[in-house]
Protein backbone atom coordinates (compact mmCIF):
# COMPACT_ATOMS: atom_id res chain seq x y z
CA UNK A 1 0.00 0.00 0.00
CA UNK A 2 1.61 3.23 -0.66
CA UNK A 3 1.38 6.16 1.60
CA UNK A 4 -0.03 9.87 0.41
CA UNK A 5 0.33 12.74 2.42
CA UNK A 6 -1.89 15.64 1.63
CA UNK A 7 -1.08 18.55 2.54
CA UNK A 8 -3.52 22.07 2.63
CA UNK A 9 -5.21 23.84 5.56
CA UNK A 10 -8.82 23.95 3.99
CA UNK A 11 -9.90 20.57 6.13
CA UNK A 12 -12.89 19.96 3.62
CA UNK A 13 -10.35 19.83 0.84
CA UNK A 14 -8.08 17.22 2.66
CA UNK A 15 -11.30 15.37 4.21
CA UNK A 16 -12.63 15.07 0.56
CA UNK A 17 -9.15 13.87 -1.18
CA UNK A 18 -8.85 11.14 1.43
CA UNK A 19 -12.09 10.04 0.51
CA UNK A 20 -11.28 9.82 -3.39
CA UNK A 21 -7.88 8.07 -2.73
CA UNK A 22 -8.90 6.02 0.03
CA UNK A 23 -11.58 4.56 -2.57
CA UNK A 24 -8.42 3.93 -5.18
CA UNK A 25 -6.60 2.09 -1.90
CA UNK A 26 -3.97 4.46 -1.08
CA UNK A 27 -3.19 5.41 2.56
CA UNK A 28 -3.87 8.74 3.39
CA UNK A 29 -1.61 11.29 6.44
CA UNK A 30 -2.68 14.42 6.76
CA UNK A 31 -1.28 17.97 7.52
CA UNK A 32 -2.86 21.74 7.46
CA UNK A 33 0.37 23.58 7.04
CA UNK A 34 4.10 22.84 5.77
CA UNK A 35 5.51 22.52 9.39
CA UNK A 36 3.59 19.64 10.21
CA UNK A 37 4.05 18.07 6.65
CA UNK A 38 8.18 18.08 7.07
CA UNK A 39 7.28 16.63 10.15
CA UNK A 40 5.53 13.89 8.92
CA UNK A 41 7.82 13.05 6.19
CA UNK A 42 10.50 13.02 8.38
CA UNK A 43 9.22 10.43 10.38
CA UNK A 44 7.16 8.36 8.08
CA UNK A 45 7.78 6.28 4.55
CA UNK A 46 5.69 8.66 2.15
CA UNK A 47 5.03 8.09 -1.50
CA UNK A 48 3.64 11.00 -3.16
CA UNK A 49 2.35 14.24 -1.49
CA UNK A 50 -0.23 16.73 -2.81
CA UNK A 51 0.98 20.09 -1.58
CA UNK A 52 -1.09 23.66 -1.15
CA UNK A 53 0.50 26.20 -2.15
CA UNK A 54 -0.72 28.67 0.09
CA UNK A 55 -0.91 27.87 3.55
CA UNK A 56 0.06 29.35 6.93
CA UNK A 57 3.59 29.02 9.18
CA UNK A 58 5.65 27.33 5.96
CA UNK A 59 3.45 27.92 2.41
CA UNK A 60 3.86 25.01 0.02
CA UNK A 61 6.86 26.57 -1.89
CA UNK A 62 8.98 26.70 1.54
CA UNK A 63 7.82 23.56 2.35
CA UNK A 64 8.50 21.88 -1.39
CA UNK A 65 11.80 23.71 -1.40
CA UNK A 66 13.18 22.16 2.03
CA UNK A 67 11.55 18.49 0.99
CA UNK A 68 13.99 18.98 -2.26
CA UNK A 69 17.57 18.83 -0.12
CA UNK A 70 16.65 15.58 1.34
CA UNK A 71 13.87 13.34 -1.27
CA UNK A 72 12.99 12.82 -4.71
CA UNK A 73 9.15 11.42 -4.22
CA UNK A 74 6.52 13.36 -6.48
CA UNK A 75 4.92 16.41 -5.54
CA UNK A 76 1.86 17.20 -6.64
CA UNK A 77 1.32 21.07 -6.18
CA UNK A 78 -2.65 21.85 -5.49
CA UNK A 79 -3.18 25.64 -5.91
CA UNK A 80 -6.48 27.99 -6.34
CA UNK A 81 -4.55 30.29 -9.00
CA UNK A 82 -4.80 29.45 -12.33
CA UNK A 83 -1.83 32.00 -13.61
CA UNK A 84 0.97 30.43 -15.50
CA UNK A 85 3.81 32.01 -13.29
CA UNK A 86 2.26 30.07 -10.10
CA UNK A 87 2.39 26.64 -11.81
CA UNK A 88 5.90 27.36 -13.22
CA UNK A 89 7.47 28.92 -10.20
CA UNK A 90 5.95 25.01 -8.66
CA UNK A 91 7.83 23.18 -11.20
CA UNK A 92 11.11 25.46 -11.23
CA UNK A 93 10.84 24.67 -7.30
CA UNK A 94 10.80 21.06 -8.19
CA UNK A 95 7.06 20.17 -8.61
CA UNK A 96 6.52 17.24 -10.51
CA UNK A 97 2.92 18.44 -11.38
CA UNK A 98 -0.04 20.81 -10.56
CA UNK A 99 -3.66 20.63 -10.49
CA UNK A 100 -5.68 23.64 -10.16
CA UNK A 101 -8.25 24.31 -7.95
CA UNK A 102 -11.50 23.62 -7.82
CA UNK A 103 -10.13 20.31 -9.44
CA UNK A 104 -12.02 17.09 -10.77
CA UNK A 105 -12.12 14.06 -8.11
CA UNK A 106 -10.69 11.99 -11.86
CA UNK A 107 -8.39 14.15 -12.87
CA UNK A 108 -6.68 13.83 -9.05
CA UNK A 109 -7.09 10.42 -9.05
CA UNK A 110 -5.44 10.06 -12.81
CA UNK A 111 -2.55 12.19 -11.97
CA UNK A 112 -1.93 10.53 -8.39
CA UNK A 113 -1.59 7.05 -10.18
CA UNK A 114 0.78 8.58 -13.48
CA UNK A 115 3.03 10.69 -10.63
CA UNK A 116 3.20 7.14 -8.61
CA UNK A 117 3.83 4.40 -11.70
CA UNK A 118 6.74 7.07 -13.14
CA UNK A 119 7.95 7.15 -9.26
CA UNK A 120 7.70 3.37 -8.86
CA UNK A 121 9.18 2.49 -12.01
CA UNK A 122 11.95 4.51 -11.27
CA UNK A 123 12.77 2.75 -7.86
CA UNK A 124 12.38 -0.54 -9.31
CA UNK A 125 15.83 -1.51 -8.83
CA UNK A 126 15.56 -5.38 -9.01
CA UNK A 127 13.37 -4.84 -12.02
CA UNK A 128 15.89 -6.91 -14.38
CA UNK A 129 13.97 -8.00 -17.07
CA UNK A 130 13.67 -4.64 -18.38
CA UNK A 131 17.29 -3.89 -17.64
CA UNK A 132 19.44 -2.05 -20.47
CA UNK A 133 22.09 0.16 -21.32
CA UNK A 134 20.76 3.87 -23.24
CA UNK A 135 23.66 5.86 -24.71
CA UNK A 136 24.42 8.45 -26.36
CA UNK A 137 28.32 10.37 -26.37
CA UNK A 138 29.01 10.20 -22.96
CA UNK A 139 25.62 10.55 -21.90
CA UNK A 140 24.97 7.05 -20.29
CA UNK A 141 21.58 5.62 -18.56
CA UNK A 142 21.86 2.48 -16.91
CA UNK A 143 17.91 1.22 -16.51
CA UNK A 144 18.53 -1.37 -14.03
CA UNK A 145 20.44 0.89 -11.10
CA UNK A 146 18.43 4.05 -12.59
CA UNK A 147 21.91 5.78 -12.76
CA UNK A 148 22.55 8.21 -14.86
CA UNK A 149 26.51 9.43 -15.82
CA UNK A 150 27.66 12.19 -17.53
CA UNK A 151 31.46 11.86 -18.55
CA UNK A 152 31.38 9.08 -16.19
CA UNK A 153 30.20 11.05 -13.34
CA UNK A 154 26.90 10.72 -11.56
CA UNK A 155 24.15 13.17 -12.16
CA UNK A 156 20.84 12.54 -10.10
CA UNK A 157 17.37 13.58 -11.47
CA UNK A 158 14.17 12.92 -10.32
CA UNK A 159 12.08 10.42 -10.89
CA UNK A 160 10.20 12.62 -13.82
CA UNK A 161 13.70 13.86 -14.80
CA UNK A 162 14.31 10.31 -15.12
CA UNK A 163 11.89 9.33 -17.03
CA UNK A 164 11.80 12.00 -19.58
CA UNK A 165 15.34 11.78 -20.53
CA UNK A 166 15.14 7.59 -20.68
CA UNK A 167 12.00 8.28 -23.48
CA UNK A 168 14.48 10.66 -25.46
CA UNK A 169 17.63 8.45 -25.14
CA UNK A 170 15.74 5.68 -26.17
CA UNK A 171 14.47 6.73 -28.93
CA UNK A 172 17.81 9.18 -29.79
CA UNK A 173 17.39 11.07 -32.69
CA UNK A 174 13.91 10.97 -32.98
CA UNK A 175 12.04 14.10 -32.52
CA UNK A 176 9.35 14.34 -30.13
CA UNK A 177 6.64 16.96 -29.61
CA UNK A 178 5.74 18.45 -26.67
CA UNK A 179 1.97 16.63 -26.39
CA UNK A 180 3.97 13.19 -27.78
CA UNK A 181 6.17 13.34 -24.96
CA UNK A 182 3.91 13.91 -21.98
CA UNK A 183 1.86 11.47 -23.70
CA UNK A 184 4.58 8.64 -23.43
CA UNK A 185 5.83 9.34 -20.17
CA UNK A 186 2.76 10.20 -18.28
CA UNK A 187 0.37 7.99 -19.83
CA UNK A 188 -2.38 10.38 -20.62
CA UNK A 189 -3.38 12.78 -23.31
CA UNK A 190 -0.91 15.70 -23.23
CA UNK A 191 -3.28 18.87 -23.36
CA UNK A 192 -1.73 22.39 -21.96
CA UNK A 193 1.61 20.48 -21.10
CA UNK A 194 4.24 23.03 -23.02
CA UNK A 195 4.79 24.72 -19.31
CA UNK A 196 5.44 21.63 -17.36
CA UNK A 197 7.57 20.07 -20.09
CA UNK A 198 9.84 23.05 -20.88
CA UNK A 199 10.22 22.90 -17.17
CA UNK A 200 11.15 19.66 -17.10
CA UNK A 201 13.76 20.16 -19.82
CA UNK A 202 15.29 22.77 -18.48
CA UNK A 203 16.16 21.83 -15.54
CA UNK A 204 17.43 18.00 -17.10
CA UNK A 205 19.83 20.74 -19.46
CA UNK A 206 21.14 21.65 -16.48
CA UNK A 207 22.03 18.22 -15.31
CA UNK A 208 23.79 16.85 -17.99
CA UNK A 209 24.92 19.70 -20.27
CA UNK A 210 28.63 21.59 -20.12
CA UNK A 211 26.81 24.47 -21.03
CA UNK A 212 22.58 24.38 -20.86
CA UNK A 213 22.20 27.39 -23.70
CA UNK A 214 24.12 25.42 -26.41
CA UNK A 215 23.58 22.19 -25.44
CA UNK A 216 25.35 18.91 -26.98
CA UNK A 217 22.31 15.91 -26.46
CA UNK A 218 18.75 17.70 -25.65
CA UNK A 219 18.37 19.76 -28.30
CA UNK A 220 15.12 21.93 -29.28
CA UNK A 221 14.08 21.47 -33.04
CA UNK A 222 12.18 25.13 -32.94
CA UNK A 223 8.25 24.45 -33.98
CA UNK A 224 8.55 20.88 -33.64
CA UNK A 225 9.81 19.37 -30.46
CA UNK A 226 12.95 17.74 -28.93
CA UNK A 227 14.94 15.15 -29.31
CA UNK A 228 18.54 13.62 -27.76
CA UNK A 229 21.38 13.61 -29.98
CA UNK A 230 22.48 10.67 -31.57
CA UNK A 231 26.46 10.61 -31.65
Amino acid sequence: MYNILVVDDDKEIVGAIDIYLKKEGYHILKAYNGKQALEIIAENEIHLVLLDIMMPEKDGMETLEELRKTKSIPVILLSAKSEDYDKIGGLNSGADDYITKPFNPLELIARVNSNLRRYVSFGALDNKENSKIYQTGELVINDETKKVTVDGKEVKLTATEYNILKFLLENKGKVYSIPQIYENVWKEEGFGAENIIAVHIRHIREKIEINPKEPRYLKVIWGVGYKIEAE
